[in-house]
């Protein structure tokens, strides 16, 4: 009668503890996913902004320090090419 019992506890206890590395796997699924969906937000700014300052590069050109904003815009939005 012992054994049976010894044999159960065992029993529960794997199944605890796999169900405990089951939710911590999770978590960092978790964590990850919403790592690479900020990542993507960020990169489709980046695109949309980029497309913006080339295509209105005339109307920054027209101010008064427009050219010195467009350039940090530039920069700031990783916009290649001209």
């Amino acid at each position: 009668m012992l054994d049976l019992l010894q044999l159960y506890l065992l029993n529960l206890i794997v199944t605890l503890c796999m169900f405990i590395v089951l939710i911590f796997r999770a978590w960092i699924e978790h964590k990850n996913y919403r790592l690479m969906w900020k990542e993507l937000e960020w990169r489709k700014t980046y695109n949309i902004a980029s497309r913006i300052l080339k295509a209105e590069k005339d109307l920054f050109t027209r101010v008064e320090g427009g050219e010195e904003l467009y350039n940090l815009l530039f920069e700031m939005f990783k916009t290649k090419g001209e």
